[in-house]
């Protein structure tokens, strides 16, 4: 059966961290870590100096040494587990939330105990989306999420619907203002990232979730009758239909359309608004309509959050730190002034939505979300679901190709 999961309530958004070296760090992490004596965490540069400060404080308090090395986020997953398996990982890491399931297969991560106030001071849905099989395994910090960002000299008001969006952006094309009436990246081998939005509006789904919320891989819905409607329904758009979902739109000429007035509408991301920023576009930002009768849009959420490596030399440090020091306001705040994401503390998301309006924005776009499954199987779905789903905007049989997908990832996934 399937169980679509609780929607995203204060909506927030990220997708990755960490920090440079500290101490006897040095780039490049994987160095003996573990040391008696000595935390050492795991962290992309973006965040090096925030987490510095705090962990240098935190050091002070117990009387130990931090190291804090720097690793490029692409890396992190890849190295950890291959640290973990030679002895020498780190005792924190900075990760993205989907890959939970797959450090808990490899015995690479422990449970987290978060207190009772800590827990309550974040998103709900954010610690949910670090629960794996009943246990929590990181403390999540930051949020990010798709939104819908439109020239506001060209639409003053969003739209309240997909349909409402194509009539919209339909007349401006038709009006010679624009060349385009959407720009979404779908690319020659599809964006199930992006697209989800559109099909979980329309009632598609890749894997069920039981009666706790836990993503169950049995229960695979790529080419089930459900998903088949809402491709079809999305398939309207495509090539074959109204032209507005088009394979020539990708990442590297999305967001230019937009900048350069030639699309009114661009589903965007938080890593678009300073770019948008420097081409002085007026622009707002707003949830993706979902389609009129349907469901809302359902843009993945992405968390990034800390973990505790298992086997750690110093498991009850590390355990410290993530639970009393990751789920402090200010060090929060210090995170997000160095690398600005919807922080999931609520604290810290409402002092800088007060200062930042695209922050509130944003967090509302994502308030109908779901955050990214967890389980290793996700990683499967991508290519086939990305190449069915681009070969349907470009005309081609939608149960075919959605059942053709269903089974290549069966296949891969042992089903």
């Amino acid at each position: 059966m399937r169980f679509r999961s609780a929607p995203v309530v204060t909506g927030i958004a990220a997708i990755a961290l960490m920090a440079t070296a500290c101490g006897g760090g040095g780039e490049g992490g994987g160095d003996d870590a573990s040391a008696e004596g000595a935390l050492v965490i795991w962290s992309d540069p973006e965040r090096a100096d925030a987490i510095q400060g705090a962990a240098a404080e935190f050091a002070e308090a117990n009387g130990i040494e931090v190291d804090v090395q720097s690793l490029t986020f692409g890396d992190i997953q890849g190295d950890l587990l291959n640290a973990h398996q030679a002895g020498n990982a780190p005792d924190v890491f900075i990760g993205a939330h989907d890959w939970t399931g797959n450090l808990v297969r490899n015995g690479a991560v422990q449970p987290i105990e978060l207190t009772g106030d800590s827990a309550a001071g974040l998103d709900e849905t954010s610690v949910r989306a670090l629960n794996y099989d009943g246990q929590l395994f990181g403390v999540p910090y930051s949020q990010e999420n798709i939104f819908l960002m439109r020239n506001t000299e060209l639409v003053p008001d969003a739209p309240e619907t997909f349909e409402e969006m194509v009539e919209v952006g339909t007349e401006l094309k038709d009006a010679g203002d624009t060349s385009e009436v959407l720009s979404m990246a779908v690319t020659q081998e599809g964006d199930p990232f992006r697209m989800n939005a559109l099909f979980g509006s329309a009632g598609g789904y890749l894997f069920g979730q039981d009666d706790e919320g836990n993503w169950d891989p049995t229960d695979l819905g790529v080419g089930s009758d459900e998903s088949i409607a809402a491709m079809e329904r999305i398939a309207e758009y495509g090539e074959g239909g109204e032209g507005v979902l088009r394979r020539s739109i990708d990442l590297e000429n999305d967001a230019v359309l937009f900048y350069e007035g030639d699309a009114p509408f661009f589903v965007a991301g938080p890593w678009n608004i300073a770019d948008a920023d420097e081409a002085g576009i007026d622009y707002a930002i707003s949830p993706i309509p979902g389609f009129e009768g349907e469901g809302p849009a359902t843009p993945y959420i992405g968390y990034q959050a800390f973990f505790v490596t298992e086997g750690s030399a110093n498991s009850a440090l590390a355990q410290e730190f993530v639970t009393n020091y990751v789920t402090d306001t200010d060090f929060i705040l210090s995170l997000y002034e160095a690398d600005p994401r919807t922080p999931v503390q609520l604290e810290a998301l409402e002092t800088v939505s007060a200062d930042d309006p695209n922050i509130a924005a944003i967090a509302e776009a994502g308030a109908e979300g779901m955050p990214m499954p967890s389980i290793p199987e996700m990683g499967e779905t991508w290519e086939p679901l990305g190449i069915a789903q681009a070969a349907i905007i470009g005309g081609a049989d939608v149960r075919e190709a959605m059942e053709a997908a269903h089974e290549t990832i069966a296949d891969q996934i042992g089903e």
